[in-house]
């Protein structure tokens, strides 16, 4: 048996989830998300608490036990608190402005880079070395986050890039000098 899977999802109080049909829709303080279940897994509601069950014990239904309990568990805790993730920009003269939802990144290239916020996301720029990009569906606030540091990823010899908060980045010797 999952041990994440058999594991109860408390539902917090203000956050409705609306199960109907083979998708899973949950409403709370700061939006709605819904998802369609994979498989022949099922959710069912007791009380405050959500439970995700398998028919048997095959392969697939297995492998999608722990996976649609995760990925219900985030539904809540997205509506709820939501999610966010803090990108370092770190270089001379690498810089972010934000301009109403689009951010504009400086990043050694002739040209600044824009990043238009998706449906769903917000960013914030406390400072011009930082981003955190804000959401409540856990999935698509990653994806931004790793969007923004692949268009100019951390290098190895200075370590110039744009990087997650906290990341560290393997430093190589560069050539020795005669």
């Amino acid at each position: 048996m999952s041990r994440i899977g058999k594991s109860p999802i408390a539902v917090p109080t203000g956050v409705d989830v609306a199960i109907a049909d083979r998708t899973v829709t949950v409403t709370g303080p700061r939006g709605s998300l819904a998802r369609a279940l994979p498989g022949a897994i099922s959710v069912r509601q007791e009380d405050s608490t959500l439970l995700v069950e398998r028919p048997d014990d095959e392969r697939r239904n297995r492998a999608l036990h722990g996976l649609v309990r995760s990925l219900v568990n985030n539904m809540v805790v997205g509506v709820n608190d939501g999610f966010s993730k803090e990108l370092e920009i770190i270089g001379v003269g690498y810089r972010a402005t934000l301009q109403g939802t689009t951010l504009d990144l400086a990043l050694g290239f002739s040209h600044p880079v824009r990043v238009d916020a998706p449906d769903g996301i917000t960013f914030e720029v406390p400072n011009p070395n930082r981003i955190v990009v804000r959401g409540i569906d856990k999935e698509l606030v990653g994806q931004v986050a790793a969007n923004i540091r692949k268009l100019r990823p951390p290098e190895p010899y200075k370590g110039k890039g744009v990087r997650y908060a906290g990341e560290v980045v393997a430093r190589k010797a560069g050539k020795a000098s005669k």
